[in-house]
């Protein structure tokens, strides 16, 4: 892992001189990002109104330790409101004693998350026809393969002044003779990702797609930023936009997560008229804001098998009642509240976290019973992965393992946070390597958990 530690920062140094060396930004994209904040600040503005906000408090500040909004990185001040929903107890009052009772009770909990955090997905969204643009013979770590690069045209009809292409490859090892499981990464086809160089690099370590190319499997990556961009400009373009005719929100209208997720539902339909591919065996992985689509995706659509859930943070795995690193206010903040629907905005201004019905456990626990890994780096101020409270991560994986269990699954092995670098299994995994804000050291562990499932 030290040498995963000394790449891993290798590549943010020279990333940083990189971007150091860059020019100044032309009058014409100064011009450009001056259009897409003000189009940003318009939206969420709007929203405001809606909800009658007059005022937002302020997001936290996770790196400068003498601002006067650093964020709390002290566990002892990290759980000001300890006592969560339980999501085996419906809102009557009555407790959930059988997995029978189990799919009543989600959909409880589902209504809750459709409406306060990530939105509701519309009754009117238009077909998604896939179209291979191209087939290509080639190599991933040495190993042939076939790869596709596929458009998901959206019909757009109804409104043609929005277009929506959707970006998705697929890798499959060209001597497979079966249909073969899927990992699936919400990124960029070709883009920079996080951590150490990527696949290829002279004795640096095997990249995501070699190693689930090593294992027989196929990897594909689906560009989220096609479905829905990241950021609040896009909201009334892109999937959600093309729905509401280029018009703003309403508070309970979906959020780019509950977007990109339903993207990732998308590229199911594909998956399963491809021959190559076993679509039961699907699963899907991302990183950061990322990991915090994937944990919604797994959530929310059936067929898919599992996710690695990767430093997902507010929003994603953590739990909203901790006061630690990236809080609610960050993700209300201009540059993260498109992730979430308008009503989110409320637990950021006129109400607090704790009057959030729902938290991260029971996010989780809608992934039951199907397994899902998460994942953190190191819990440090500087260059590491506090941002994303591991700990909190863990203490919501935790309070879904009762769910997990009445459905006849296994829940984590502990209910202590586990030393760092410790595999904590069961159908809910956590790890927490000693690196910083990256995906790449769990990639392995990954795997080998993943691998009990597909085979």
């Amino acid at each position: 892992m030290k040498q995963i530690t000394l790449l891993m920062c290798s590549s943010v140094l020279l990333l940083s001189q990189a971007m150091a060396q860059r020019p100044a930004a032309t009058p014409q994209q100064q011009a450009a990002q001056k259009a897409l904040a003000d189009a940003t600040q318009a939206d969420r503005n709007n929203m405001m109104q809606q909800l009658h906000i007059t005022a937002m408090r302020p997001p936290r500040n996770g790196s400068d330790s003498t601002a006067a909004n650093f964020t709390n990185y002290d566990e002892s001040k990290a759980n000001p409101y300890p006592d969560l929903p339980d999501p085996l107890t419906f809102k009557n009052g009555k407790k959930v004693t059988t997995a029978a009772q189990w799919p009543a009770r989600r959909k409880e909990i589902m209504e809750d998350l459709d409406r306060e955090m990530y939105g509701r997905l519309p009754k009117n969204i238009p077909g998604v026809t896939w179209i291979v643009d191209s087939a290509v013979n080639e190599k991933i770590g040495g190993i042939a393969v076939k790869t596709k690069y596929l458009t998901g045209k959206v019909d757009n009809s109804s409104y043609p002044q929005i277009e929506v292409n959707i970006k998705l490859s697929v890798s499959v090892p060209a001597n497979a003779t079966k249909p073969v499981p899927v990992i699936m990464q919400f990124g960029r086809i070709g883009g920079f990702g996080f951590g150490p160089p990527r696949a290829g690099a002279a004795n640096g370590p095997k990249g995501w797609k070699e190693q689930v190319i090593d294992k027989g499997w196929a990897c594909a990556v689906l560009d989220n930023n096609s479905i829905q961009a990241d950021n609040g400009a896009g909201l009334t373009k892109g999937i959600i936009g093309l729905v509401n005719k280029g018009q703003y929100r309403k508070p309970d209208d979906w959020g780019a997560l509950r977007a990109w997720a339903w993207g990732a539902d998308r590229a199911i339909d594909y998956f399963e008229t491809d021959k190559a591919l076993d679509a039961k065996k699907v699963a899907i992985e991302g990183h950061s804001r990322n990991g915090k689509g994937a944990l919604v995706a797994l959530a929310y659509d059936p067929r898919m098998a599992t996710a690695y859930v990767s430093s997902s943070g507010e929003g994603g795995a953590k739990l909203s009642r901790r006061n630690f690193g990236e809080v609610v206010e960050n993700v209300t903040a201009s540059s993260e509240y498109h992730w979430m629907a308008g009503n989110f905005l409320k637990y950021g201004s006129i109400l607090q976290w704790n009057d959030l019905p729902v938290d991260a456990h029971e996010l989780i626990a809608m992934c039951a019973p199907r397994p899902v890994f998460i994942s953190g780096g190191k819990v440090a101020k500087v260059n590491m992965d506090g941002w994303v409270d591991a700990p909190g991560m863990f203490m919501a994986a935790d309070a879904a393992g009762p769910v997990y269990k009445l459905l006849g699954k296994k829940p984590m092995e502990t209910h202590t946070f586990p030393k760092i670098e410790t595999m904590v299994d069961g159908d809910i995994a956590f790890r927490q390597h000693s690196s910083g804000h990256t995906d790449v050291p769990n990639w392995p562990y990954f795997l080998s958990w993943v691998d009990k499932y597909f085979k």
